[in-house]
């Protein structure tokens, strides 16, 4: 038996690697992609309905879900973040034909998510009203918030789980079982919500705190699934956590690229939160228009995000196989499919900003302040397609430091300033062109690096090649 799992094994390493080297790059990174597409445009349905609903029980509810949402973006910043590093290094392990080791990145993105769960969870029960207080006083909206963040924070397992799980079977190719997963979760969170918000078919009305329970349940049926999937179903990787143990050289490699992603990610909750802070100082209607436009701007950017999924391991495997053609032209064909996504949004917000308010239940303040804000935004939103898809490749080669570079440029060092100075020197309506001034940015130092890298891949595999 164990022997024709091994010739199984080495046949679909023959498939993974058949497919990464030598198939149609275009039809390759579509196949790869539209999995983790789906599933991720799901997921931003997910978002999008979960804050219908929240918004349905009183607008107070939405503001408490706002003030909330950096700290789920910081623990999905974690999650993903761990994902990311392992399923970087396992490509390029695969790409060289490293079994073992892959193995072992694989076993070591299990604990290392248990390990990201019981941080939240403390950070969950001491640390939500504090967070909460931070941008209101109204003792209702803080209530709200502190028991939203205990419920998503302590039970979250299922987060870590269902992320990091997904990103691993990615990285050898199988994106069927990664997109399963993201549309179980999604499915019964959006199923749930009314039922427990509101009350319904004879359970209690839980209000906001129905929102948290619906969202960790989906997310708890989410880890179920993938560790069924890893420990049930053939794919390239062996899981097998009997007498684990950490190892350094395993673990540097994850957190080289890992931590820089973990990081990158993070950006946006510590952006979320500063941005909240200036805009609480307008109003807590300000703050609730920053949160829908986050909901909303998941549809377009949640795509690109899963053909960055798809496309990091096609990027990953040739790198590590030193087949620089086939490398830039996965980062090509990444950049002409973002660019398009990106432009059919720019389009939506800049047409129907009235249409998506309304979803909302937008009032007219909300409404003279959203529209202005979706029009402005959009604007970066051709620029991000670039920046995004450039990140994914210095994440697929190993140079993750770029990445989280380009995000603190991006991010804290000019979007945050910019918009502090913008909004207290112009008002709430200049606020949202930081945003495209900071994509600008952005945009031009990943070109100048992207150039430098370019010039010197041939020395980096040749480097690479004596290690």
């Amino acid at each position: 038996m164990a022997e024709g799992m091994g010739v199984k094994a080495e046949e679909n390493n023959k498939r993974s690697d058949d497919k990464f080297a030598t198939a149609p790059m275009g039809r390759l990174i579509l196949s790869m992609s539209m999995p983790a597409m789906v599933s991720m445009l799901v997921q931003a349905l997910y978002n999008v309905v979960d804050s219908i609903f929240v918004a349905m029980e009183s607008q107070k509810a939405l503001s408490a879900v706002s003030i909330a949402f950096p700290i789920q973006m910081l623990m999905v910043s974690v999650s993903v973040g761990t994902g990311v590093g392992v399923a970087s290094l396992i490509s390029r392990l695969l790409g060289a034909k490293d079994q073992k080791r892959a193995d072992m990145a694989a076993n070591h993105g299990i604990a290392l998510s248990v390990i990201g769960w019981i941080i939240f969870l403390f950070i969950g029960l001491f640390g939500s009203r504090v967070f909460a207080e931070i941008f209101t006083t109204d003792k209702e909206v803080v209530s709200m918030c502190t028991w939203y963040l205990i419920i998503c924070c302590t039970m979250s397992i299922g987060a870590f789980l269902s992320i990091v799980g997904g990103r691993l079977l990615q990285a050898t190719g199988d994106m069927i079982h990664p997109m399963t997963t993201q549309l179980v979760g999604a499915v019964v969170n959006i199923v749930l919500d009314p039922i427990l918000i509101f009350g319904m078919f004879g359970m209690p009305h839980f209000g906001i705190a129905g929102a948290a329970l619906a969202t960790v349940l989906g997310q708890i049926v989410s880890g179920i699934y993938i560790m069924y999937v890893l420990y049930k179903k053939e794919h390239t990787v062996t899981i097998n956590m009997k007498g684990f143990r950490f190892n350094s050289t395993i673990l540097k490699e994850i957190f080289i690229v890992g931590v820089p992603s973990m990081i990158m990610q993070a950006i946006g909750s510590f952006l979320v939160t500063g941005l909240n802070f200036i805009l609480a100082k307008f109003s807590l209607v300000a703050v609730s228009v920053l949160g829908i436009y986050y909901k909303l701007q998941s549809f377009i950017f949640m795509p690109v995000f899963g053909l960055s999924q798809g496309t990091l391991p096609v990027i990953g495997y040739n790198y590590g196989a030193k087949i620089k053609k086939r490398m830039f032209e996965a980062l090509k064909v990444s950049c002409m499919i973002s660019f398009c996504i990106m432009l059919f949004g720019t389009f939506l917000f800049q047409v129907f900003p009235e249409f998506f308010l309304k979803l909302f239940n937008a009032d007219a303040e909300m409404m003279q302040i959203g529209v202005q804000a979706l029009k402005t935004i959009s604007l970066s939103f051709v620029l991000a397609a670039f920046g995004i898809m450039f990140g994914t490749f210095f994440q697929s080669i190993g140079d993750g430091f770029k990445s989280m570079i380009i995000s603190f440029l991006r991010q804290l060092i000019v979007l945050l300033p910019c918009a502090y100075v913008l909004a207290n020197k112009y008002g709430v309506n200049a606020f949202w062109y930081a945003f495209v001034i900071a994509e600008g940015v952005s945009f031009i130092v990943c070109i100048v690096w992207l150039i430098s890298t370019m010039k010197n891949m041939d020395k980096r595999m040749g480097l690479m090649g004596e290690e």
